[in-house]
């Protein structure tokens, strides 16, 4: 089985079916994704890059993330996983992502929170609860 498919199982695993059930949406970054252009306007990308996916920084963002899998689903949020530096993802690459990294990109198509540490839900939710587009969702 390649690194590629090792990873996604790998997220796939820690992840319960009722989070995929419920519609929320994690999956694997390919590595021949150029741009976000097919989330603009309709979901919040989050990019969680590591360096391979027994990193303990990607294991302790994945277990927050699958804890908020509401809050998630709510804010339209899809999680796109990178755990395979070594097959240089245009994504990774056009970003400089050199270990683990989690980019939060907005409906509109900027990066509104780039860490490199795991990110917590809460400010994660908190700073996309923030975003003038995310304030005209919940007044709607």
């Amino acid at each position: 089985m390649s690194t590629f498919k090792q990873s996604l199982v790998t997220a796939l695993s820690m992840f319960g079916s009722a989070v995929f059930a419920q519609g929320a949406g994690f999956t694997a970054l390919a590595p021949t994704q150029k741009d976000l252009s097919e989330y603009k306007g309709e979901s919040r990308p989050l990019l969680v890059f590591a360096p391979d996916p027994e990193d303990p920084d990607f294991k302790d963002q994945l277990a927050e993330l699958r804890d908020a899998s509401d809050g998630l689903l709510d804010r339209d949020i899809v999680v796109l996983m990178d755990t395979e530096p070594e097959t240089y993802g245009k994504l990774r690459t056009a970003l400089a992502v050199d270990s683990f990294e989690v980019v939060l990109v907005g409906k509109d198509g900027s990066v509104k929170l780039r860490q490199k540490t795991p990110v917590a839900a809460r400010l994660l939710f908190d700073r996309i609860d923030e975003m003038p587009m995310r304030r005209r969702e919940m007044s709607n």
